[in-house]
């Protein structure tokens, strides 16, 4: 005789993204103007993201990751739905090898309890929209929470993950069927689809 929790739906898999989602960065309002500047400037890397080599850039993305301080809105009602076995939490995030020391020490606080089934960071510094893209296929997501535009358009058409969407002010007039303010709303939504 099968036992009842054969019975019983698997949790959902959901992926978050970091800074943006998880942790609020009001700097991520820089996307479209950062596009602007690629369209005009650099046509042969618009389809890449800059990776850090110098010193400097290194010191300038540090200091850009310093904004992502404040836990976004929307952290308890997932601690709720993994508690309650609704979904199965990771966090993935495209943070490039020299962050990961201050990706550490945000996870400690961020992981209470122990929310997260898996934490993953580009150790490799791959590009970031390939290294999600990896993960998310590796892991069998159900869902993927993302707040870059750009990554969410390339993960629509390389996975078969639903993609929610945080967007930005700059962004909200692009469409896009899951797009959501802010991670809160975006969990409301995940828990009307459990």
């Amino acid at each position: 005789m099968l036992h009842d929790s054969c019975y019983m739906n698997k949790p959902l898999k959901v992926g978050f993204d970091l800074d943006g989602v998880l942790l609020y960065n009001p700097t991520r309002i820089a996307r479209q103007p950062i596009v602007l500047f690629k369209h005009i400037f650099m046509k042969k890397r618009e389809k890449k993201f800059v990776i850090p080599k110098s010193k400097f850039v290194k010191f300038v993305y540090k200091l850009l990751h310093l904004s992502s301080f404040m836990y976004a809105a929307g952290l308890d009602d997932i601690e709720k739905l993994v508690r309650a076995g609704k979904i199965e939490a990771h966090i993935i995030t495209a943070r490039f090898d020299f962050l990961e020391d201050d990706f550490k020490k945000k996870l400690i606080k961020l992981n209470r309890g122990s929310i997260f089934t898996s934490a993953h960071i580009n150790r490799k510094n791959e590009q970031p929209h390939l290294f999600k893209e990896r993960k998310i296929n590796e892991l069998g997501l159900d869902v993927f929470v993302e707040d870059n535009y750009d990554i969410v358009n390339h993960l629509n058409k390389k996975s078969n993950a639903k993609v929610y969407w945080i967007y930005n002010i700059f962004d909200r007039n692009i469409i896009h069927p899951f797009k959501f303010p802010n991670l809160k709303e975006a969990v409301t939504r995940l828990k009307k689809n459990i």
